[in-house]
């Protein structure tokens, strides 16, 4: 078994005047550490997920995935700042630091926050909304680890997120 580490979030969130919905999800996994960016391991389905509800081609680049959102109004960001993990095993998650989502809230008129895994949908709860005030929508996680849930049934959970995004 590996030693928890501490980690601290140094990804920046993305998100702009005109971002309706926001997404959170726990923490930066080692891979998207690695790569700089969300959901950076090659087996997790978010990017995949959202392409399909825009029937978009899948965004390659950090650049292409920021744009990708920023174009479809939607903020990305986690829950926690920083925490103690083992690996990417949120269920290993101890002594947690939440992100002050003010900043986001205060720039764009968010009007869906949710949340990527029951993990993220429990640390908002604990941490972030009684600052915020606004309760999260718990999507399911698109992370490998949840083989249970296939590429159809992440897409249909996650097209409510299509409700929010128009003015």
């Amino acid at each position: 078994m590996a030693d928890l580490c501490r980690v601290v979030h140094e990804i920046p969130p993305v998100y702009d005047a005109r971002s309706r919905v926001l997404i959170l999800g726990t923490i930066p996994s080692p891979k998207s550490r690695e790569y700089g960016f969300f959901y950076g391991h090659p087996q997790n389905r978010f990017w995949k997920v959202l392409a399909a509800l825009f029937q978009s081609p899948i965004p390659q680049t950090n650049e292409q995935k920021r744009g990708f959102l920023l174009d479809r109004r939607i903020a990305l960001w986690d829950v926690l700042a920083a925490c103690e993990i083992e690996g990417a095993s949120d269920a290993s998650i101890k002594n947690a630091t939440p992100n002050d989502l003010s900043p986001i809230l205060q720039t764009a008129r968010i009007r869906a926050i949710c949340t990527t895994g029951t993990k993220a949908a429990a640390l908002y709860r604990k941490y972030t909304q009684p600052a915020t005030g606004i309760p999260a929508v718990a999507l399911p996680s698109t992370s490998p680890a949840n083989c249970a849930c296939s590429l159809e049934s992440l897409c249909a959970s996650y097209q409510m997120i299509l409700n929010f995004l128009e003015d």
